[in-house]
C-alpha cells in the first residue's frame, strides 16, 4: 500500500473503518497547502490509539472527511521523564517546546523561578507547537504541557517517588553526572537565563531525590541547556539506548 507523506493529529478515536471529519483549519492544511486529493491517504494519529492511515472520502475548502485503514503504528510512549523549564523570549520558548516534544518529554511543565523574565505564557499556543513537533517527528505521542507554576509550589507539592536531574550553572567545569542515579520517574529542571537563585539551589541541593548536574565547561543558554539536559538524561536512563 502506498504510503502517507503527510501525519495528522485529531483529537478523535481512531480505528479501522472510522471516520473522522475534519476542522475547517486541517482541510486547508490537506487540500489547500498540501494539495491532496480525493482518495490520497493521511497517517493520523490522537496520542492514544497508535497511528492509522486513512483515505480522504471527501474533500473541501472548508471540511473534510477521511476513513481509517488498518493500524499502521501502535502508541508509543516516552520514558516518565517531566521537562520542567522557566520560559524566557517567546521564539526560544517554542524552540523549547518543540524540541522536547521531539526528544521524548512526557510532560512539558513552564515554571517561574526567581530569576525567570517571562511571567506569562500561552499555554494553548504551546500546546499546538508540541502537537506540530509530534507530526514532523512521527511521533505516536502529544507531551501536555501544563500551565505556567511557581517554582516553589511546584515543589511543595513534589511527589517523592520522582527524582530530579537538575542543571547547575555553578557546576560549569565539574564531573556531576546521572552515574549513579536510578528510577524511572523523573523531571529535568532547566532554570532562566539568569540561573537558578541561590535559594532555589540551596532547596534542590537539600532534596534526596535531586541530582545537580553539570553541563559541560561553558554556561549554555537556556534553550541550548534544555536540549543538552534531554539529550543527557536520554543517553544515561532514557529510551534511546
Amino acid at each position: 500500500m502506498k504510503q502517507a507523506k503527510v501525519r495528522l493529529y485529531v483529537d478523535h478515536p481512531l480505528a479501522e473503518g472510522q471516520t473522522v471529519s475534519l476542522s475547517r483549519e486541517q482541510a486547508h492544511y490537506l487540500f489547500g497547502v498540501m494539495r491532496l486529493k480525493d482518495g490520497g491517504l493521511v497517517a493520523l494519529f490522537n496520542g492514544r490509539d497508535g497511528e492509522f492511515p486513512a483515505r480522504i472520502i471527501e474533500s473541501g475548502k472548508r471540511a473534510g472527511v477521511l476513513e481509517c485503514l488498518a493500524q499502521s503504528r501502535p502508541l508509543h510512549m516516552p520514558p516518565d521523564l517531566w521537562l520542567c523549564f522557566a520560559p524566557i523570549k517567546k521564539a526560544r520558548t517554542d524552540f523549547i517546546v518543540e524540541k522536547a516534544a521531539e526528544m521524548g518529554a512526557a510532560v512539558i511543565q513552564p515554571m517561574q523561578t526567581e530569576f525567570t523574565n517571562s511571567e506569562r505564557i500561552r499555554r494553548d499556543r504551546l500546546q499546538a507547537h508540541a502537537i506540530e513537533a509530534a507530526e514532523q517527528c512521527g511521533g505516536t505521542y502529544v507531551p501536555e504541557v501544563a500551565d505556567l507554576m511557581r517554582m516553589d509550589r511546584l515543589l511543595d507539592a513534589w511527589p517523592d517517588d520522582r527524582q530530579i536531574m537538575f542543571c547547575d550553572e555553578s557546576l560549569v567545569g565539574a564531573a556531576e553526572t546521572l552515574s549513579a542515579a536510578s528510577g524511572h520517574r523523573w523531571a529535568i529542571f532547566i532554570g532562566p537565563e539568569g540561573g537558578f537563585s541561590d535559594a532555589e539551589r540551596k532547596r534542590l541541593s537539600a532534596m534526596d531525590i535531586a541530582h545537580p548536574v553539570s553541563l559541560g565547561p561553558r554556561i549554555l543558554r537556556a534553550d541550548t541547556a534544555a536540549v543538552a539536559a534531554m539529550t543527557l538524561w536520554q543517553q544515561a536512563l532514557g529510551d534511546w539506548a
